[in-house]
């Protein structure tokens, strides 16, 4: 198998670890094999890739988008580093409310998947960054919603010495007791 699935302190929430194979030439990874996700219970279907960059000390998110529109997704750091977190929103779950996070990096080359009903955030570590990821469901600015990123109700550890970079969005984002949806 290609792939290594580590399941983190959140239920469902997922490392994902490809086999590397490297020599002097390179390295060749399978970043997305259907049958092993499935096996491993990762949705089977993605309906749209996307991509970014950011400088270093640029935060994004906590963002998610509600039902019908919610969305799974697989983050993977092509270029650079991240600390990549997941925000369990489901009000049912004995996890409402927690984090889980991971550094995601061209070196190590883990993802993380990340299921529907959770919010989604990263900082960048590094000069800059790339990330790629998957969705489940298409974005929908109907369905867009998002958190404080330091909502002290979720109190996340985001673990740097520095004020991050916010979009206009992200710095008006209400907290958590304010949200009038959640997934």
């Amino acid at each position: 198998m290609p792939f290594e699935f580590i399941k983190l302190k959140i239920q469902n929430v997922q490392l994902i670890i490809p086999k590397v194979f490297e020599d002097d030439r390179g390295f060749f990874l399978e970043g997305f094999k259907k049958s092993d996700f499935v096996k491993n219970g990762i949705l089977d279907e993605f309906n749209q890739d996307n991509q970014s960059k950011s400088i270093k000390g640029v935060l994004r998110g906590l963002h998610y988008q509600l039902p019908p529109k919610g969305q799974a997704k697989i983050v993977r750091c092509i270029r650079g580093k991240i600390f990549d977190v997941a925000v369990d929103l489901r009000k049912n779950s004995p996890s409402f409310k927690k984090w889980t996070g991971e550094i995601l990096s061209e070196e190590n080359k883990h993802m993380l998947y990340i299921p529907e009903g959770f919010a989604h955030g990263f900082v960048v570590l590094s000069e800059t960054a790339e990330i790629l990821y998957k969705t489940s469901n298409e974005y929908s600015k109907e369905h867009d919603r998002g958190i404080r990123w330091n909502d002290p109700e979720i109190n996340i550890d985001w673990n740097i010495d520095f004020t991050p970079i916010l979009s206009e969005k992200d710095k008006i984002q209400p907290f958590l007791r304010e949200a009038k949806d959640l997934p």
